[in-house]
């Protein structure tokens, strides 16, 4: 599942402040842009990179050490639905006998938090928590199932994940992948993509004819996997950059929570395309 709240204008309306070239009806006089000569280089600079303004008159502002600890708060709370979902999985002589329906209710439960987040991101503090419960208890189902299938394959995807969670984040603070508006650019659009993709498959296969990707284990499967799974890591430079202009734009204290249920989003939809990817190599 794609990250699809992290965005510049979702961030300055949830914010307080109009979207980009947007004054908004009946705005304060204040400045909301700076010239291009005015406009720092870079987001420590007192801006967000962009010639955008920071948002003034929060009285505690979002921070990076925020951020961190509601996106930990959430991590621990869909790790302990998680544990609830594997435990619900009966599994008897190597085999799933029934999976639970209640696990799939979950999936559209945390769907419909970040939903609404996106359109109400005020409520994002009450509305993750949400969100990583019902996701949380699908993954640990669908782990569950994974791991009767294959052996050591949930601990290999975790530990996929949190690897690549770790270079990606050493390679945007060292500066080797710096987010530009191209980058960005074709990083959201490739992203789109996959989204109509799933979209597609997911409307044929209620008719009956599941795309024969999804089961799959050819080499151009996994290289599609491979692919998914890359732009799916390009999304967590995307989420690292938006924090840290938010940070530098002092936003509300507020966002840190709807910064952390973005930047969760992508994280799970990482696992899941790990899981896939090495179900599929294991299969062959």
């Amino acid at each position: 599942m794609a990250n699809p709240i992290l965005t510049d204008d979702r961030l300055r309306k949830a914010a307080g402040g109009p979207a980009e070239d947007e004054a908004g009806w009946a705005a304060p006089a204040r400045a909301t842009t700076v010239s291009p000569e005015a406009a720092p280089d870079r987001v420590g600079a007192g801006g967000d990179g962009h010639g955008r303004a920071p948002v003034t008159g929060a009285a505690r502002p979002m921070t990076v050490g925020g951020t961190t600890s509601a996106t930990g708060v959430l991590l621990v709370l869909l790790m302990v639905a998680a544990a609830f979902g594997w435990m619900s999985v009966p599994v008897q002589d190597g085999e799933v006998t029934s999976f639970p329906a209640i696990s799939l209710i979950g999936v559209l439960v945390g769907f419909a938090a970040v939903i609404a987040c996106a359109f109400r991101p005020q409520w994002a503090r009450f509305l993750a928590p949400v969100y990583a419960l019902g996701e949380g208890f699908f993954l640990g189902a669908i782990s569950k199932a994974y791991d009767a299938a294959y052996d050591g394959i949930v601990l290999s995807a975790i530990g996929a994940t949190v690897a690549v969670f770790a270079v990606m984040l050493i390679l945007y603070v060292t500066r080797v992948i710096k987010v530009t508006d191209k980058f960005r650019m074709v990083v959201i659009g490739a992203t789109f993509g996959i989204m109509l993709f799933y979209l597609v498959s997911v409307l044929f296969s209620l008719f009956g004819a599941s795309p024969s990707y999804f089961t799959s284990t050819s080499l151009l499967a996994i290289g599609i996997n491979v692919i998914i799974a890359g732009v799916a890591a390009l999304n967590l430079a995307l989420d690292f950059d938006i924090i840290e202009r938010g940070v530098a734009a002092r936003y509300p204290r507020s966002m840190e929570w709807y910064c952390g249920l973005g930047l969760l989003v992508t994280l799970v939809w990482l696992y899941l395309e790990m899981l896939r990817l090495l179900a599929r190599i294991q299969g062959r």
